[in-house]
């Protein structure tokens, strides 16, 4: 994979999908439907998976690409390919919260290696450059043209207290009742993949997430931790969480910084 490349056009295509979301977002009102698996979808993710996927498949005709909103992909199996989740953060979309993000990732014997995570209304953006280490960058986001770039980096806790980032939309008991086991310094909440990336700039130092989601949600997120120095491993057993599984599911997981000592599940 010609790494440069592939940064540049995963970096555009997340801005085009972007620009395209603010404009359905900042409309007076826009369709909410409803997926065969009861989830929502606007026209904001139709319109900016369009975006993506032609961008991606021109570019890389020959990489396998999974994108949640084409169920058709759901059924390819390879461990290389692109992954793609157009508007993460439905839910926050609908509700004019502003935690939705872009994803786009690419995923390299079963790892994500470079990803692009954006969240347009809050004007935040990250993404591995081409030698794998992870960069916020701080605008003006020109297409074409990265603008000021801040390598980013996991904290380094010293386990007395964490600070622990947990989801808006899908907080559960079990997933307090796990986060109790820890000494807390503070909590966080955020929506979608921004949760990774609070990890891997050191606002945050762990993130446990007990409950269902697919590999398009987390792959870029990932990406960017990996690319931080941080880690994500399965729940169960705290190895390193894979991917291109069957239908590209994931089992619970942790985020974190390399220097939490995980406690039992």
């Amino acid at each position: 994979m010609d790494y440069d490349k592939l940064v540049t056009v995963m970096r555009r295509l997340a801005l085009e999908a972007g620009d395209r979301i603010m404009e359905i977002y900042d409309a007076d009102d826009f369709d909410v439907k409803v997926k065969s698996d009861d989830s929502p979808v606007t026209a904001a993710d139709e319109a900016a998976d369009r975006i993506i996927s032609e961008g991606l498949r021109a570019a890389f005709p020959d990489v396998a690409l999974i994108t949640e909103e084409q169920a058709e992909t759901h059924g390819e199996q390879a461990d290389t390919f692109l992954i793609v989740d157009p508007l993460d953060g439905t839910k926050e979309f609908i509700n004019r919260r502003g935690d939705f993000t872009v994803n786009i990732a690419y995923v390299e014997a079963g790892v994500p290696t470079r990803g692009v995570v954006y969240a347009p209304a809050k004007g935040r953006m990250f993404f591995t450059r081409p030698d794998g280490a992870s960069v916020e960058e701080t605008g003006p986001f020109a297409r074409h043209r990265s603008g000021a770039l801040t390598e980013i980096g996991v904290s380094d806790p010293d386990n007395g207290a964490l600070m622990v980032v947990a989801s808006k939309s899908h907080r559960d008991q079990a997933t307090d009742d796990y986060i109790g086991k820890y000494a807390v310094k503070d909590m966080k909440s955020a929506g979608s993949s921004l949760k990774f990336c609070l990890i891997a700039t050191g606002e945050a130092d762990i993130y446990p997430r007990l409950g269902r989601t697919m590999e398009w949600d987390t792959a870029a997120g990932h990406a960017v931790l990996l690319g931080a120095g941080g880690h994500v491993v399965r729940f169960d057993d705290q190895t390193p969480l894979k991917y291109g599984k069957d239908a590209y599911a994931n089992p619970f997981f942790i985020a974190h910084a390399p220097k939490v000592e995980l406690k039992p599940a």
